[in-house]
This record gives structure tokens, C-alpha cells and sequence, in this order.
């Protein structure tokens, strides 16, 4: 046995420890069920830990997590989580959550071959020949990366407004807020990029459902 998956192992039994040392029905108690108000899409990256940027504790937060956090119309898997989330735990947020210095989206600006994932990468670059001539004017690259980062969360806060599974929670009352964040591996924080839709009122015509 190699001592990192010892390491990990023993890590679990002090993890279990110190909870039942705070809270001797801790695990009883989340046994019970869940309850969270809040599902969270999330990019893939080791480094961007949705509990604990937020500081919820186990049971508070529903996730999804997928390279560069996509919200992909034909994803049976983000379709699951999603209807689940929406439908049997009725969260009241959903939040699209990327990351600056994104490896997906950093990909999706080259042309280099990585493997299997450039086919998922593709989606991403379809975010980028959307804004190509606003993202294009920025001469910086720096600059650029982290505009495009912003963006693709953007639209994939449009794209889950536009999924039937939200329009249709919306269409029976039910209270759901979609959000934007991007979050900043340098410093911890969180921005919310103010895109914040509860109605697809706020989309194009042709994307609202009728139900």
C-alpha cells in the first residue's frame, strides 16, 4: 500500500473522529437525508472546492462538476443532477461557479490536441465564436483569458435558464434563482459577474417555453 492511500485513509478515520468528538449524531443526523438549498456547478478543478469556498458544511450543498463547468443541453448526466435537484430537493439556487486560469477554457483558445476532451471542448469554443469579435479586440492575453472565463460562465447561466426543466419550475411558481460566479484561485474570493435570472422572461422570445 502506497503511503498516499494510506495517508488518505488514515485522514478519513481522524475526519470521522473529530466530527463525533463535535457532534456524537453527526452522521446519524446525515443519514436522514438531505436537505440542501443550493446546487452548485463547478468546474472539475482540484482546486475549487464547492463546500468549502462557501464554508457549507456536508448535506448543504448539492454538486455537479464537469471541465469548465458546461451546462450542456445534451448531458444526461448535468440533466440528471439538474432535475433531481430542481424537482425532488427544490433547491431555490443553482450557481454556475468557474474559476479563473481555467485549463478548459485556456484549451478552447488554442488548437492543440489534447485527447478525448477536445470534443467536449468544443462546446466551449462555440462560446467563443459567439463573443470572438468582442474577445478578439482584447489585445492582452491575460486580459483575454479572463474575459473569456467570464463569459462562458455567463452563458451557461443562460443556458440552464433555457433548459425545460428550469422553465418549468419557474412556469409552476416554484422559487429558483440562477447565479453567476467566478471564483479566484489567487486570492480565495468569489465575484458574482451580476447575472442573476429567476424568469425566463430574461431570455430571447424564441427560448421561452410554453408549457
Amino acid at each position: 500500500m502506497s503511503d498516499f492511500y494510506k495517508k488518505i485513509l488514515d485522514n478519513n478515520k481522524e475526519w470521522v473522529e473529530t466530527a463525533l468528538a463535535k457532534d456524537p449524531n453527526y452522521f446519524a443526523d446525515l443519514a436522514k437525508g438531505q436537505t440542501p438549498p443550493l446546487l452548485w456547478i463547478g468546474c472539475s478543478d482540484s482546486r475549487v472546492p464547492a463546500n468549502e469556498i462557501i464554508g457549507a458544511k456536508p448535506g448543504e450543498v448539492f454538486v455537479h462538476r464537469n471541465i469548465a463547468n458546461m451546462v450542456v443541453h445534451s448531458d444526461m448526466n448535468m440533466l440528471s443532477v439538474l432535475d433531481y435537484a430542481v424537482n425532488v430537493l427544490k433547491v431555490k439556487h443553482v450557481i454556475v461557479c468557474g474559476h479563473y486560469g481555467c485549463g478548459g477554457v485556456k484549451a478552447a483558445m488554442g488548437n492543440q490536441s489534447i485527447g478525448i476532451i477536445d470534443n467536449w471542448i468544443r462546446h466551449i469554443k462555440d462560446v467563443y465564436r459567439l463573443h470572438n469579435t468582442y474577445l478578439d479586440s482584447i489585445e492582452d492575453e491575460t486580459e483575454r483569458f479572463n474575459a473569456f472565463v467570464e463569459i462562458n460562465i455567463k452563458e451557461q447561466v443562460f443556458d440552464l435558464s433555457k433548459t425545460s426543466i428550469v422553465q418549468a419550475a419557474w412556469k409552476s411558481g416554484q422559487d429558483l434563482s440562477i447565479h453567476g460566479w467566478v471564483y479566484g484561485l489567487n486570492s480565495g474570493f468569489v465575484t458574482d459577474l451580476k447575472v442573476n435570472i429567476s424568469s425566463n422572461k430574461d431570455l430571447d422570445e424564441v427560448f421561452q417555453l410554453k408549457f
